[in-house]
């Protein structure tokens, strides 16, 4: 069994679960601020229900992604890793936008959750509204771990093992945060989740490409009349890569990317043993500029908001 290949997801999961547990955290205070306590309960549902959502949607997945694969035997060699090629670019597109708007969010947070809670205390189904905030935004940070998980389907249930760390380790740090009142520095917790995320989603690029070239390749070696796919291969007759270019590095004999410690390179910054030239440029284009846009946004006090302080009325402030 890969288990590194749970690196990927527990990363993703646990950054994505804090931002949720801050949430639900806020609320949590919101309430006791306003003497409405007796509304928790519907905070814990919306927990409960966004994570059961949440794995629904990745079941569906797992099973619709084989149906698919199936439909026509024939075309089965082509189709998975095609599947895993456009929900490794769906992913690729989530976890970037997510990457960059929460972190540009994030100093607001404090501010747009107490707003939304004061506006639902006011409406008689108070409960439905806190409800509603809470699954919308569990339900928002598993959608992104699934798309994840699609991506990588054929490593089997070892992603899925990944998620549920990081769902029990973010609600360790909830628990730490806003029961008690352990003092953790949330900004420097989100840079080292973002930069890693960040490598993440980049090797995400390199496996996308991966998936479409053997796709391709196989494609062209069934149907004569998709052998144009294959550009490269006249170009490169000594190369394996269909659509990828030339090959950049062999390091098959010194990082082989099926063994410790080449294979944990690999799970989390899309290291490849054999590297080519699309690839390559993809990734260099990719981490500059989404690292730039990434760091730009991090130019204000972005956790400063969202760190447990005396203005925050956390369960551990003494009133």
């Amino acid at each position: 069994m890969n288990s590194s290949a749970a690196i990927p997801t527990f990363v993703i999961t646990l950054r994505e679960g804090v931002e949720a547990a801050l949430v639900v955290g806020i609320v949590l205070a919101c309430l006791k601020k306003a003497g409405q306590s007796r509304l928790n309960p519907w905070v814990y549902a919306g927990v409960g229900v966004g994570i059961v959502v949440s794995a629904l949607v990745g079941i569906l997945f797992s099973i619709a992604i084989p149906v698919i694969s199936a439909a026509n035997p024939k075309y089965t060699t082509v189709v998975e890793p095609l599947l895993e090629g456009v929900f490794s670019v769906i992913a690729i597109a989530m976890l970037s936008w997510m990457l960059v708007w929460m972190t540009r969010q994030a100093r607001f947070m404090k501010a747009q959750v107490e707003g939304t809670i004061g506006a639902a205390l006011q409406d008689k189904n108070a409960g439905w509204g806190v409800f509603s905030l809470i699954l919308i935004a569990v339900v928002r940070e598993g959608f992104e771990t699934v798309l994840f998980i699609a991506a990588n389907f054929q490593q089997g249930l070892v992603p899925a093992f990944g998620a549920i760390a990081g769902v029990i380790t973010a609600a360790v740090v909830g628990v730490m945060l806003f029961q008690w009142g352990i003092k953790i520095n949330i900004r420097l917790f989100f840079k080292t989740m973002g930069v890693l995320l960040l490598l993440i989603v980049a090797g995400l690029v390199v496996s996308a490409l991966e998936h479409f070239d053997v796709a391709f390749a196989t494609l062209s070696q069934m149907d004569r009349s998709s052998q144009g796919l294959c550009f490269y291969y006249e170009r490169f007759t000594k190369n394996p890569s269909c659509i990828l270019g030339a090959r950049v590095w062999d390091t098959s004999k010194i990082l082989p990317d099926d063994k410790f410690p080449g294979i944990v390179f690999k799970a989390l910054f899309g290291y490849r043993e054999n590297l080519f030239i699309v690839q390559a440029v993809a990734y260099v284009v990719f981490l500059f500029t989404l690292g730039s846009i990434y760091f730009r946004s991090l130019g204000g006090k972005v956790s400063k908001k969202i760190e447990p302080s005396p203005q925050l009325p956390l369960s551990t402030r003494r009133e």
